[in-house]
């Protein structure tokens, strides 16, 4: 109820955590296993409590009933393939949470039946996560009516940060609390890291194409050279000769960066909805390619491109402006 009355959290619901083995007729696994109440606002098996990292992904039971987890177990899809079992077969959960007796300690060891198989698109869940119902967790844990933790919902996925700190405040020592961006840091460092290095390298290609246009511009100055002398010989000022040359390459350099970034929006936001590029599971985090258009990154590219291309005309622009008309008009 405490948890629950701080701002910000839109459910909370008790769960038990453990590692634990899981053996069929035809294999064994390992698996983790976290015992929740189906009917607690907080369950992730009607949420996924990872909702706070993958917005768009949601557990969806595509066999069985997620009401039929009090008296068996709910696996992941690639833990059930991997030990081959589907709903309504049996399957033994071993707990180091065990009893000692002469011969040394000894596990718990209980059947359980397969009442339903999820798929959240998250291979890591999928094939190492199982549920069941929170008493029979507690029971084969051996903790009587003591609970892992406190799974907990936000209304806001970016301030989780700040409502970990408000439920820290609330109950004091000896609690404590990990949110998303805590549990995935290196994921997320990871990402950082990738999102720089993709700058480095969309830099280094707008600088190819610069120097395309500063050898454009060059090309051009070589094959004007008669009609810019003609134009200095009437009069055309350094100065506007320069500026010339300058306006033709921003043009150039303008017109391949809006159609680029036309181009890469529109493909973004088919992408976004159509999600025509899929991903494997069992290699990356996303089923499909997640997108989401950062206008200030848009900006900052867009900037980049056109000082870049801007920069690139200087030295044609200053070559032709310096060009003696009597000399290109004798050797033109």
């Amino acid at each position: 109820r405490q948890v629950s009355a701080v701002p910000g959290v839109q459910s909370a619901a008790p769960f038990v955590y453990s590692q634990v083995m899981l053996r069929s007729a035809s294999g064994i696994a390992g698996a983790v296993v976290r015992g929740i109440d189906p009917r607690a606002d907080g369950s992730p098996i009607k949420g996924y409590d990872r909702e706070a990292l993958i917005q768009k992904i949601r557990p969806q039971m595509i066999s069985g009933s997620e009401e039929a987890l009090a008296p068996g177990i709910v696996l992941g899809k690639e833990l059930a393939q991997s030990i081959g079992v589907a709903v309504g077969d049996s399957i033994y959960l071993i707990s180091p949470k065990g009893m000692v007796s002469p011969i040394g300690h000894l596990p718990t060891m209980k059947r359980f039946e397969v009442t339903g198989v999820f798929e959240s698109g998250f291979y890591e869940y999928d094939a190492s996560l199982a549920f069941i119902h929170l008493e029979t967790a507690q029971r084969l844990m051996k903790i009587e009516d003591s609970v892992s933790g406190i799974g907990v919902r936000v209304g806001d996925i970016y301030q989780a940060d700040a409502i970990s700190d408000a439920i820290v405040a609330e109950l004091g020592f000896p609690f404590w609390t990990m949110d998303w961006m805590q549990m995935n840091r290196n994921f997320f460092s990871a990402l950082k890291l990738e999102k720089k290095a993709m700058f480095v390298i969309l830099t280094l290609i707008i600088i190819v194409a610069a120097f395309n246009i500063a050898s454009t511009l060059i090309m051009m100055v070589m094959g004007k050279t008669q009609d810019i002398a003609i134009l200095k010989a009437m009069g055309a000022t350094d100065r506007s000769i320069w500026k010339i040359f300058v306006f033709k390459g921003t043009v150039i350099g303008l017109i391949g960066t809006v159609t680029g970034v036309a181009l890469g929006i529109l493909g973004c936001v088919l992408l976004k909805y159509y999600k025509f590029i899929e991903l494997p599971g069992d290699v990356y985090y996303f089923t499909s390619l997640p997108v989401q258009l950062e206008f200030a990154d848009v900006f900052v590219i867009v900037l980049a491109a056109m000082v870049i291309c801007f920069v690139a005309t200087l030295y044609p622009a200053y070559k032709a402006s310096r060009l003696n008309p009597v000399e290109a008009l004798r050797y033109g």
